[in-house]
């Protein structure tokens, strides 16, 4: 049996396991998968995990959808993207928490991503850097369109996906203190040039949906406010993800119950 037929080597799943699910949300962290799972389903049930890749199934209008962890970064999204467009998913919303570099945009806002700035390298792997990181437009207008309906602060923008948490988005808190020349400085040239929010995911995930003809659709909750400080809140993750929680049933759900196309 080959690869793409059977179970895949990274994610640990096969296409009989995902039950015919097109939509996979893509958190992050395998421990933030369960809670997902369990946000946005009216069940949701246990999978297993394999390495980084934790997935459960969560029943939203009678119909699975996937939730399986990332792992952190760009290289490993972009080896889940590809497994998991193997055994049949078709639509990717990736969910996770980020830094905003606007000063307008709160803690526990959601930033939902239209584009992505490449600032990793993994894309490069799959378009030349000429080629744009830019989400599907159908499932983010569904994620928008949700989020305006149940009057969740939201924002629309681009999104700074970097290969590192420290360095990429200039955090002068890292190990050493230092920050290469060719970052220093670039938090506020993005401020200026309008972009959001950083993170470490979008960008791959854009790109490499796009060239797969897959959908792709990002939405983070901000846990830290880079124009005040470098420091990471945890106590605003709950709000964040209740709101995120929020506009992912209702997405899905009516996505979901729409009646298939002849």
């Amino acid at each position: 049996m080959s690869q793409a037929a059977g179970r895949q080597y990274h994610i640990g799943l096969g296409e009989a396991d995902i039950e015919g699910a097109r939509y996979a949300l893509l958190p992050g962290d395998p421990g933030r998968v369960p809670q997902l799972a369990r946000g946005v389903g009216a069940r949701a049930v246990e999978l297993g995990q394999h390495r980084e890749h934790c997935s459960w199934l969560a029943y939203i209008a009678e119909q699975p959808v996937l939730v399986c962890s990332t792992g952190l970064g760009a290289p490993s999204t972009a080896v889940a993207v590809e497994e998991l467009a193997n055994i049949g998913v078709t639509h990717f919303i990736r969910v996770g928490t980020s830094g905003s570099i606007q000063p307008h945009i709160d803690y526990s806002d959601l930033v939902i991503s239209k584009a992505a700035v490449r600032l990793e390298g993994t894309s490069s792997h799959y378009a030349p850097l000429a080629y744009p990181a830019v989400a599907s437009f159908e499932l983010t207008a569904s994620l928008v369109a949700s989020a305006r309906a149940l009057d969740i602060p939201h924002h629309v923008g681009i999104t700074a996906s970097s290969d590192t948490f420290w360095p990429g988005q200039e955090r002068y808190d890292n190990h050493s203190g230092y920050v290469l020349r060719r970052f220093q400085g670039s938090m506020a040239e993005w401020r200026q040039l309008k972009v959001t929010n950083f993170e470490m995911e979008a960008a791959a995930l854009f790109t490499v949906c796009a060239t797969f003809g897959l959908s792709a659709a990002c939405v983070c909750g901000v846990i830290a406010k880079r124009v005040e400080s470098e420091e990471v809140r945890p106590e605003a993750y709950g709000l964040a993800e209740q709101r995120w929680n929020a506009v992912l049933a209702k997405t899905l759900g009516e996505r979901l119950s729409r009646k298939p196309e002849k």
